[in-house]
């Protein structure tokens, strides 16, 4: 079999699986256990496939076909300018949240070594992308869970950051003040387990899924990150487009001036809120 006929196979099993891009998992598989560049399928797709690679492809050909997700197959990601490391410990790093990080650097301008928090980072993906866009920047990371944190600091050293990890519920025990707090919570609605793509099943509940509408922990970040801005400082939140309206509301409600920003789909994904100032 060649490099050709392979990917024809794999892709044709992963299309029968339900996989969303079987020919570019097919290719990332390959690429992957060859140790090759992409230019590699051009240059050597008539040369037969190695016998020593067979058995390692057909292993991750048949967990990717399973719906393993493939950043989990592959030990990493391309994330921010970053490469993470990602496995079922924490959230696999979405292309949706490299945005929130662009909108909420594009607010630090102007401001010198500014303080960041990132609440619930999972990978470390927010807040090591502050901290390699702005050397300058002290930039703090919670997150309730240890074997997250634990992945967060092997991210951190990978690409040569320092940041300070801390293991909490939230806010709690972080004393701030910070110029800046990002997050990309649990925010989806408790109901949509039962109809999540098998990829999704992979990652760990306690960071999907907040409640009946996907809003109880915002809620309490939004509450704990009152006491925690300074003064002009801004909380930014990925939220779900269906209930991101229902929270950037209930921050006006509450003394909050928030505002709504799309994603790349024009889908209306970010809240930016900043508390306005008491009369």
């Amino acid at each position: 079999m060649t490099l050709r006929e392979w990917l024809r196979h794999a892709e044709t099993r992963l299309q029968a699986a339900g996989v969303a891009s079987p020919g570019v998992d097919a290719r990332a598989l390959l690429l992957h256990v060859l140790g090759a560049p992409a230019s590699a399928l051009i240059l050597r797709s008539h040369e037969p496939l190695p016998d020593k690679a067979a058995p390692r492809l057909a292993e991750l050909l048949a967990r990717r076909e399973a719906r393993e997700p493939l950043q989990h197959l592959l030990g990493e990601v391309d994330w921010g300018g970053l490469r993470l490391s990602t496995d079922a410990r924490a959230l696999i790093p979405r292309p949706e949240t490299e945005w929130l990080l662009h909108l909420a650097l594009q607010g630090l301008r102007g401001v010198p070594a500014p303080r960041v928090l990132d609440v619930g980072t999972g990978t470390g993906a927010l807040a090591l992308g502050v901290k390699a866009a702005r050397p300058d920047a002290h930039v703090t990371a919670t997150d309730l869970s240890a074997d997250a944190l634990a992945l967060a600091r092997e991210n951190a050293g990978r690409n040569g950051l320092d940041v300070t990890l801390v293991q909490a519920d939230l806010l709690t025990g972080v004393p701030g003040p910070f110029d800046l707090i990002l997050s990309n919570p649990p925010y989806l609605p408790d109901a949509d387990v039962l109809t999540a793509d098998p990829e999704v099943q992979h990652d760990p509940p306690l960071a999907l899924y907040s409640g009946p509408d996907g809003l109880d922990l915002p809620r309490r970040l939004c509450m704990q990150a009152r006491e925690r801005l300074t003064p002009g400082g801004t909380l930014w939140l990925e939220l779900d487009p269906r209930n991101a309206p229902t929270l950037a509301a209930e921050l006006r409600a509450a003394g909050w001036s928030a505002c709504l920003h799309a994603d790349l789909t024009d889908r209306e994904r970010f809240v930016q809120a900043t508390l306005t100032p008491r009369p």
